[in-house]
């Protein structure tokens, strides 16, 4: 809690009183200033907050003694968040007005606003741009992309399931078998958090389900450069068995499907990335020189 100040008993009287007249000039400033803003005049604004005028005469002048269930219609008309005229200091009123800018937000898009906040705060935008994490599912080019950016570059390129196959000596499918996805996504971060520290810079290649795993997903966008190499489901599903992994048609004659509903749940999430490189229709090298242009800008 923020300490509070003990005054004298005599002085406390007139020392609240001075506070209060203060209160009240700095609310009443402050709805003068978004009424300007807002372009509408005294009569107006009384009117559609439904306030006699004198009242917000009062108000405004820092005269007015108003009650919290009017200055709250008077925050409804002006269309800001009540505790930005009820802050006490400036920098109170610019959290409210933060407040009100991410309720505008769309739900989906708050956790990325907020990531992007928080990055620009303790200073990882600067670092995250050296630090290169490529998102989407099998078959993208996470792996020849990757590495041949990492390559021209001049930095260490990093798969993070080889990661987890090395920190536990068991291959990914193992592990996965063995703990759970739930286990899976806890040594999988623990993985990416000990590369973050590592390397300043590289290119990181992360599984297509690493941006499922909420705690992860936000680690990545704070602290890496994410870009998502988006291709279309017929795409990933041709890559994936031209390499000769036949695992996707392994037993499953709706393959495809499956690929399509794991693609349509995912792309909210990929589409959080910092940049989306589209690889449809592009050789390697097209989608190479997509990929350097992207993380050059």
């Amino acid at each position: 809690m923020n300490p509070v100040a003990v005054l004298p008993m005599n002085d406390a009287p007139d020392a609240l009183a001075d506070a209060d007249a203060a209160f009240l000039a700095t609310v009443g400033r402050r709805v003068r200033e978004r009424r300007a803003q807002r372009g509408i005049t005294r009569k107006t604004l009384a009117r559609i907050a439904d306030v006699s005028e004198r009242y917000l005469g009062q108000l405004e002048t820092g005269e007015g003694n108003i009650s919290i269930l009017l200055l709250r219609r008077i925050a409804l008309a002006l269309e800001v968040p009540l505790p930005e005229l009820l802050a006490s200091t400036e920098a109170e009123a610019d959290l409210g007005r933060l407040g009100s800018l991410l309720a505008r937000v769309p739900a989906h898009r708050r956790a990325e606003v907020v990531a992007r906040i928080a990055a620009e705060l303790d200073g990882s935008h600067v670092e995250k741009q050296h630090r290169i994490a490529l998102i989407g599912l099998r078959g993208a080019g996470k792996s020849t992309l990757g590495r041949a950016l990492a390559q021209s570059l001049g930095v260490p390129f990093v798969e993070l399931n080889s990661e987890v196959e090395r920190e536990t000596g068991l291959p990914a499918s193992e592990v996965f078998d063995l703990y759970g996805q739930a286990g899976y996504r806890r040594i999988e971060r623990r993985c990416l958090e000990r590369l973050i520290d590592q390397h300043e810079r590289a290119v990181l290649s992360l599984g297509g389900g690493a941006v499922s795993d909420d705690e992860t997903f936000d680690l990545l966008l704070r602290r890496c450069r994410t870009v998502w190499l988006k291709a279309s489901p017929e795409e990933h599903m041709a890559r994936v068995l031209a390499q000769g992994d036949l695992r996707p048609m392994a037993g499953h004659a709706d393959a495809m499907d499956d690929l399509k509903r794991i693609l349509a749940v995912r792309e909210p999430l990929y589409r959080k990335a910092d940049v989306v490189v589209d690889t449809a229709g592009q050789s390697v090298e097209q989608s190479l020189q997509r990929l350097r242009r992207a993380v050059s800008a």
